[in-house]
């Protein structure tokens, strides 16, 4: 009898630091990559996005964004659809960028990492859009 209560002892201690382990994932701490795309989420050069050269209007009335997202990896090409699940904010949104602890204005390079910044970015999120990925 003494070794079946250790037995579901140990079982239930197992499941239950499964379950705390679970709880303590923090979502608010993941690193994400950043990318600069037009409105539908397909990956320009990062030039586009420079609002130092004042490229940002790019090719006429087309509006590019800086996407990001945990989900992405670093290299992308130019003309590649981003996976499904990412979020964007506008490039020459100051306050956005340096939520992320991006620069405020200039040139982000297409695939950049930040460590620890999903979740700070506050008015970024609110002013995001979904990908609709490819």
């Amino acid at each position: 009898m003494s070794s079946r209560s250790v037995s579901l002892t140990s079982t239930f201690l197992l499941l239950a630091a499964g379950g705390a382990a679970a709880c303590d994932n923090d979502d608010d701490y993941q690193d994400a990559s950043f990318y600069c795309a037009d409105a539908n989420g397909t990956v320009v050069d990062e030039d586009y996005c420079d609002d130092d050269d004042n490229n940002g209007s790019g090719l006429g009335v087309l509006p590019f964004f800086i996407w990001y997202s945990s989900g992405f990896r670093p290299g992308y090409p130019v003309g590649y659809r981003l996976p499904a699940g990412g979020y964007k904010f506008p490039y020459n949104d100051r306050a956005a960028r340096q939520s992320f602890g991006l620069p405020a204005t200039g040139r982000i390079g297409n695939g950049t990492v930040k460590t620890s910044v999903v979740g700070k970015g506050g008015a970024a999120r609110s002013t995001s859009g979904k990908s609709s990925g490819g």
